[in-house]
């Protein structure tokens, strides 16, 4: 098999008895009508590369020839090379070790269907699993901290209170009081249609007291403080201030999560209660200027209708609730790579795999009370 050199080819290469016999220069401005060029190789099973009249030789043009090479095995063909000189060979090693493999590009079948299947799946179990290795070390740092509470951080605690805690009570309180108002209108449209306004006490203060308010102030609170855990440590990691922690003595676990954890813990069931408050205010709003519920009429049938185990059903619930924005939080901001780029989808997954979260332990929770008829 020969090609002339007149004919599709350029005078830069021949090909002959299946070897391609490079010539002149090729360097990065000589290169581009090369590319073209190379492309027209025919068919064959085994192609022999010739430098012998090679003149000079690049980067470019090495990784030009070098791409050539890796086009043709992907078409089952054997490249082999010689009167290369040493330089240029090594330059060729060069190019292998930093360049991109080429894939051929597969159609997606059932079988790849299920192998992406599988390889998602593993990858969510894997991050389960350092997720559950992070929170057994949180716990035992928790532990250790109870027992001698010396080793607390007590200003970063009292810091994160205020934060979490003292900064959050407009916005709680504001969700709060419209969350009452919307239930008691909607509520009460309903039960004023059989001469039932009062029984809105029963329906708002039940629901507030067991399921919307904490369930409702964990949502705010992880997208509000759980986000700001995480963009505070992953940016802290980004900048290698964890790693001059370390350095100094000092754990991540020690400054950082444990006084998150813990104020979150301790503000919560108060943010909650907060929550019942101003819920019951807009309930109350609402109930006496169009439901005609006075608000003597609203305390009486409330004493009425609330139970004390549905005010500690919702309160027990506040604690878990924030374990697990302060855990969440916490763990995406340590498992930030690479660049600012990727504090914005560390946040993004804490604020969504929190919300998650409590939401499937609140579901939780409903089924367990069920079961023990709280």
């Amino acid at each position: 098999m020969s090609i002339s050199a007149k004919d599709t080819l350029s005078t830069n290469f021949s090909m002959s008895n299946n070897t391609v016999c490079y010539e002149g220069e090729w360097t990065i401005t000589q290169i581009g009508q090369q590319e073209k060029n190379l492309q027209k190789l025919p068919p064959s099973s085994q192609i022999i590369f010739d430098g012998s009249k090679i003149s000079s030789l690049d980067t470019a043009g090495a990784w030009l020839i070098y791409r050539t090479q890796q086009t043709l095995q992907q078409q089952n063909v054997t490249v082999s090379y010689k009167n290369f000189t040493s330089e240029q060979m090594a330059l060729f090693r060069m190019i292998a070790d930093y360049s991109i493999q080429l894939v051929p590009c597969h159609t997606h079948t059932f079988a790849n269907f299920l192998v992406r299947i599988g390889k998602r799946t593993y990858s969510t179990l894997n991050h389960a699993f350092v997720f559950l290795s992070f929170v057994g070390e949180t716990s035992l740092a928790l532990l250790w901290a109870l027992l001698f509470p010396h080793h607390i951080r007590w200003k970063a605690l009292f810091s994160n209170i205020q934060t979490a805690g003292i900064q959050a009570l407009p916005i709680v309180g504001l969700m709060a009081f419209l969350m009452g108002v919307v239930l008691a209108y909607q509520g009460g449209v309903q039960l004023s249609q059989y001469g039932a306004n009062i029984f809105v006490v029963d329906l708002v203060s039940v629901t507030l007291f067991r399921e919307l308010a904490p369930l409702l102030t964990a949502i705010i609170i992880a997208g509000r403080s759980g986000s700001s855990y995480t963009a505070q440590i992953s940016t802290m990691h980004i900048t290698e201030e964890i790693d001059a922690l370390r350095t100094l003595g000092i754990t991540p676990m020690e400054l950082l999560v444990l006084p998150k954890l813990l104020a979150l813990i301790l503000v919560l069931p108060l943010l909650s209660v907060f929550s019942n408050i101003l819920g019951l205010i807009g309930a109350m709003s609402i109930a006496q200027l169009a439901l005609d519920v006075s608000i003597n009429d609203f305390f009486e049938r409330l004493q009425q209708a609330i139970d004390v185990r549905h005010y500690l059903v919702g309160l027990s619930k506040a604690p878990v609730f924030a374990a697990i924005i302060a855990l969440v939080g916490c763990y995406q901001g340590l498992q930030v790579q690479g660049g600012a780029d990727s504090v914005g989808k560390q946040v993004t997954k804490s604020v969504v795999q929190a919300i998650f979260l409590v939401i499937i332990a609140d579901a939780i929770f409903s089924i367990l009370f069920s079961w023990f008829g709280i």
